[in-house]
């Protein structure tokens, strides 16, 4: 088994890795295009996406290559070989359980120690990667605004030698006031050795500049000064760093990315008494303003309580005293509002923080969970499908892990708002993947069809009504032959109990007798049950008439309620619960309907096949 499911296992995490770090290209390439970057610089960058991205491709390929490996086993029928020897597929799967094991143990580890190191070093690569400056490709006939302070306009380059034509120039890099406009026949631009400056070359030009005013007065309109210089050659230096400077890393180290669950949980702990403290002193502080103080300590312990009407006493005051009052309550009023939104937004980001924390703290561990439970979803899902190669198994593997990707997105959602606890929506997905896995593995355990999709046409057909065409086909070689005397009085007797059924079952159930009994209907069982054996007797009959009225009896299924294996006290519930009991009493009705006429047409073969066999026991006498 290691030896089948180890090259597939270390292919699909290739792949896997491969497609999530290409992911990871298009989403940053455009902080990477025109910076002219090293390839050292682009190669480390690389190296720690790939590593930041493992514990993404690492359960998909757990899931892929199970899958391939039990659909292979299973469609080579080497599973169906080794279940015939007596062996389970619990014990199957126990080589690849334990390796598996050993890989999530791994991913813990990996996740605690590798990651945070990972994560700091490319966040901290990907933030120095966007603020190096562009590197520098002036178009031709648009203004070029990537230099600080300057606009740069050429209309013709030539690529040989480098040379500007037609240069225009804003210069507004001590403000736009003091604007410089050069405009020149040529140019050239060139970087310093150190990279730290652009030195900008022009010949035959001219540059226009505002003067500042000297006069302060604002009453006399003056003419604005300017200054106009005609050059044959000039040399403007301009400062623009092109090095690539990285950032500290010591930023993103204190973040909840850079730590490993003992830093996460020193944090924690931490965090959560910082919070506990800010809501403390929050709860507690009463607002009062000085002069409400003043008048309090002005007032000895012997007075009496005087209760005022605020209202007679605002409406006994002047126009311009009421004016003064409710302009000091609506700064009053807003002062606390921005006081209480200040101290809820400062609450709020300590909140956000712990449960950040809370969040990674969880991650460290659902991680390697998602790779021992997609296992148990994709090996069982392999021995039911039974389909190797990269066609089945690569559909399945991308819908289960999109319904993964999502559920695990919406239960972190929920976490990172403070909606649910940071357990509860990092351990949903978890959670819903360890039900489906169950299901899976106890369905393949017992060898079940559930996705054998004749058995569900089959289901629906019946619960509609649409029964399947009984196929009698004439034997090479007969055995036994059917005894035509004795079954003659067989097909009387259930000619007659079909009347009879007909006759008693005139009218449908009413509703109460329905609950109570849960719509079991031993006598139909006992019918179908014989047309079931006189078919297989007569199916070995040579006579082809009576093979072919043979195959006008109905295929009766479906006719059992659902209800009927429930307990009766839950059934009675189920039926006093009128929005949910009235629509499966009429379903219930519906089949027995379907019931009625199949019985019908029952008796009325019954009556066609024992005319027939008389015939042909008249005619063989």
């Amino acid at each position: 088994m290691l030896q089948t499911f180890l090259p597939l296992f270390i292919m699909t995490f290739g792949i896997c890795l491969f497609i999530v770090l290409m992911q990871f290209l298009w989403k940053y390439i455009d902080d990477m295009v025109g910076k002219g970057l090293d390839m050292l610089i682009l190669g480390e960058m690389l190296f720690y996406a790939t590593l930041s991205l493992v514990p993404m491709a690492l359960p998909l390929a757990v899931l892929l290559s199970s899958l391939m490996t039990f659909g292979s086993l299973g469609e080579q029928l080497e599973l169906l070989a080794m279940k015939s020897a007596g062996i389970s597929l619990i014990h199957i799967m126990r080589p690849l359980i334990i390796f598996i094991c050993f890989i999530s143990v791994g991913a813990f580890f990996f996740q605690n120690n590798v990651m945070p190191v990972a994560q700091v070093k490319l966040f901290s690569l990907i933030y120095s990667i966007r603020q190096k400056s562009p590197e520098l490709d002036i178009p031709e006939g648009v203004f070029y605004n990537q230099i600080s302070g300057y606009n740069v306009y050429v209309r013709e380059k030539e690529k040989d030698n480098g040379l500007l034509k037609n240069l225009m120039i804003y210069d507004y890099s001590s403000g736009f006031n003091n604007a410089m406009v050069i405009v020149a026949d040529s140019g050239r631009l060139k970087m310093s050795v150190d990279k730290l400056f652009l030195i900008l070359s022009l010949h035959n030009g001219e540059a226009f500049q505002n003067m500042n005013k000297q006069s302060n007065s604002a009453q006399i309109k003056e003419a604005v000064p300017y200054r106009r210089e005609s050059f044959l050659s000039k040399e403007i230096l301009i400062e623009f760093d092109a090095n690539f400077t990285r950032t500290d890393e010591s930023f993103f180290q204190n973040q909840y990315i850079g730590k490993n669950l003992s830093n996460l949980q020193y944090s924690i702990d931490s965090l959560s008494v910082r919070l506990d403290s800010i809501k403390s002193i929050y709860s507690n502080e009463l607002y009062s303003s000085s002069y409400k103080k003043s008048y309090e300590g002005s007032i000895s312990p012997q007075a009496t309580m005087v209760v005022m009407d605020f209202d007679s006493a605002y409406y006994a005051e002047s126009p311009a005293n009421k004016a003064a009052l409710l302009s000091r309550a609506k700064s009053s009023a807003e002062y606390i509002k921005s006081d209480y939104l200040f101290k809820s937004v400062l609450v709020g980001d300590e909140s956000t923080r712990l449960r950040r924390h809370f969040m990674e703290w969880h991650t460290k561990f659902t991680i390697s969970f998602a790779c021992l439970v997609f296992f148990f979803i994709g090996a069982p899902l392999g021995a039911i499908i039974r389909k190797g190669g990269l066609g089945t198994p690569v559909v399945l593997s991308i819908i289960l892990f999109i319904f993964y990707y999502v559920i695990n997105n919406i239960g972190s959602k929920m976490a990172r708002d403070g909606i649910w606890l940071a357990w509860e929506g990092m351990w949903f997905s978890s959670a819903v993947l360890t039900v489906l896995g169950s299901f899976l593995t106890y369905k393949a355990v017992n060898d079940s069809v559930i996705l054998n999709a004749d058995t569900y046409v089959n289901t629906l057909k019946n619960l509609i009504g649409k029964r399947d065409t009984r196929k009698v086909e004439r034997k090479e070689v007969i055995i036994y032959s059917p005894d035509y005397e004795k079954l003659i009085p067989r097909l009387d007797a259930l000619a007659e109990s079909a009347r009879m059924y007909l006759l008693r079952h005139k009218h449908r159930k009413n509703y109460i007798a329905h609950w109570k009994d849960g719509g079991k209907d031993t006598e139909a069982e006992q019918l179908v049950a014989e047309i079931e054996s006189i078919v297989e007797e007569l199916s070995n009959s040579d006579q082809n008439l009576a093979l072919n009225k043979l195959m006008d009896f109905p295929v009766i299924g479906g006719y059992k309620p659902l209800t009927t294996h429930l307990n009766k006290n839950l059934r009675l519930a189920l039926g006093l619960f009128l929005p949910l009991g009235l629509p499966v009493y009429f379903f219930a009705m519906y089949q027995q309907k379907l019931l009625r006429q199949d019985i019908k047409t029952t008796e009325k073969v019954c009556k066609e096949l024992k005319d027939i066999i008389e015939n042909l026991t008249s005619t063989n006498i």
